[in-house]
C-alpha cells in the first residue's frame, strides 16, 4: 500500500491560512516541505495550487477540484477522491491542503507531518490537530526556539493507529 502523507503547518489555535496563503514563511519548515515532497505527486484543492507561486519542481501537481472546466499548465486534474486516488495509482503521495483535503483523504493518510506553530495567528482556515484524534500517534517530536521574528515551533510526525 502506498504512502499517504499529510503535511501542513499549524497554529496554537489550529488557523493553516490566512487571505489564501500560509501564515508563515518559515525557512526551515519551506525547507523541510520540499524533502518531504520532492519526487512525489501532492494533491491538492484549487485554492492551495493557486496560493502557490507556481508550478513546484521536481514534483507532479494533482488538483482535486468541483469546478468542471477548471486547467492549469502541468496540473492534473480531478474532480472525486477515485479519479484523484487513480492518478497517483500505486505511488507514495502527499495531500498539503487546504483543509478540505485532509477531510477527503482522511480514511487514506498513513503519516501526518505537522508544523506546530506555537502562536494564536490570525486567519480564515483551522483545521483540528492530530494530536486530538485518537486515529494517530506522535511518533517524532524536534523543537525549534523562535528566531527571525518567528515564533517557536515544533516538527511534529504522526502514524496512522492500526
Amino acid at each position: 500500500m502506498a504512502e499517504v502523507l499529510f503535511i501542513v503547518a499549524r497554529a496554537t489555535n489550529g488557523v493553516i491560512a490566512r487571505d489564501g496563503a500560509v501564515p508563515w514563511a518559515i525557512s526551515e519548515d519551506l525547507k523541510r516541505f520540499k524533502r518531504l515532497t520532492i519526487g512525489k505527486p501532492m494533491v491538492m484543492g484549487r485554492k492551495t495550487f493557486e496560493s502557490l507561486p507556481g508550478l513546484l519542481p521536481g514534483r507532479r501537481h494533482v488538483v482535486l477540484t468541483r469546478q468542471p472546466g477548471w486547467q492549469a499548465e502541468g496540473v492534473e486534474v480531478a474532480h472525486d477522491l477515485a479519479s484523484a486516488l487513480a492518478l497517483v495509482g500505486d505511488e507514495d503521495f502527499a495531500v498539503i491542503g487546504g483543509a478540505e483535503m485532509f477531510d477527503v483523504f482522511a480514511a487514506h493518510g498513513t503519516l501526518f507531518e505537522l508544523t506546530e506553530v506555537f502562536e494564536d495567528t490570525k486567519g480564515d482556515v483551522v483545521m483540528p490537530s492530530p494530536a486530538d484524534d485518537p486515529t494517530w500517534r506522535e511518533v517524532a517530536r524536534e523543537s525549534r526556539p523562535a528566531a527571525g521574528g518567528f515564533p517557536p515551533y515544533d516538527f511534529v510526525t504522526f502514524e496512522r493507529v492500526g
